[in-house]
């Protein structure tokens, strides 16, 4: 797919890889960018940059998905490459078992990491489909494929995520409808900072932090090459095929990578957990 001349919706579009790719995409001559997030000002401040338009919305909402959507349609016409790129992230502290996350963020990932997704994809595949064609670009995140320590809910919503790109890809690719998942590693965008994601920030970054901006690149290089997987850290491709090989080699090797950050499981507080 090449961004020029279409019409483009970026959710999560105020700050970190959802701004570098507005402001790439503005660069590659897309005809209209819809900035959405639901940072109001921090996203007029990017749809002024590229003269785009701003939407405020909570994607956790379907309802504010979808009037969204129409919104950015109503003034730009159709939208051609929607991208579902917001996200949240908490970590398993304090108790630091698989299960520690409570229940509210439990479904605040499912919503906004999986959930949003599957909103904006039922918003805006009817019309792909009569028209005989449209993309999707999910932002899953490596997570999705491989798993992040530290972070269990995080890395379930993303696999979810990951099914649900496949379903689409299967379901309608021959209806004409793309679908691309970029699954970086460690990106430098604020979403891991807090004392409570310190060990899991330090293993996601173990491979290299990528800006923003070098994800954008590899985002609009696998849209032009039409690629579902958009990698942009090339590790996470041959850990994949370890995982595939030999999945009991490859839990015993995450488990002793776990250790490496997490190296003293005392700290387990299980009132807490």
């Amino acid at each position: 797919m090449q961004i020029e001349g279409k019409r483009v919706i970026v959710t999560g579009g105020a700050s970190g890889i959802g701004r570098a790719l507005c402001r790439r995409f503005s660069a590659e001559g897309a005809a209209a960018i819809a900035v959405l997030d639901r940072d109001g000002e921090g996203a007029t401040e990017v749809a002024d940059e590229i003269g785009g338009l701003a939407l405020a919305v909570d994607v956790s909402q379907e309802s504010q998905v979808r009037e969204a959507i129409r919104q950015a349609e109503a003034a730009h016409g159709p939208v051609e490459l929607m991208c579902s790129n917001a996200g949240v992230a908490f970590s398993d502290a304090p108790g630091w078992l698989a299960t520690s996350q409570s229940n509210d963020q439990w479904d605040q990932l499912w919503r906004i990491n999986v959930m949003a997704h599957v909103w904006a994809a039922r918003a805006v595949l009817p019309g792909m489909i009569r028209r005989g064609g449209g993309y999707l670009l999910h932002t899953v995140s490596a997570a999705g494929l491989l798993n992040q320590v530290g972070d269990a809910a995080y890395s379930t919503s993303k696999h979810a995520a990951m099914g649900l790109a496949e379903s689409i890809a299967i379901t309608h690719g021959d209806q004409g409808i793309g679908v691309s998942v970029l699954c970086p590693q460690a990106v430098a965008t604020g979403m891991f900072q807090g004392e409570e994601f310190e060990a899991a920030a330090q293993a996601a970054m173990a491979d290299g932090t990528l800006t923003p901006e070098e994800v954008a690149d590899c985002v609009v290089a696998g849209l032009e090459a039409e690629n579902f997987l958009i990698l942009p850290h090339d590790t996470v491709l041959p850990y994949m095929q370890r995982k595939a090989a030999d999945y009991d080699r490859w839990l015993a090797g995450m488990r002793r990578f776990r250790r490496s950050f997490f190296p003293d499981d005392d700290f387990m507080d299980f009132d807490q957990a």
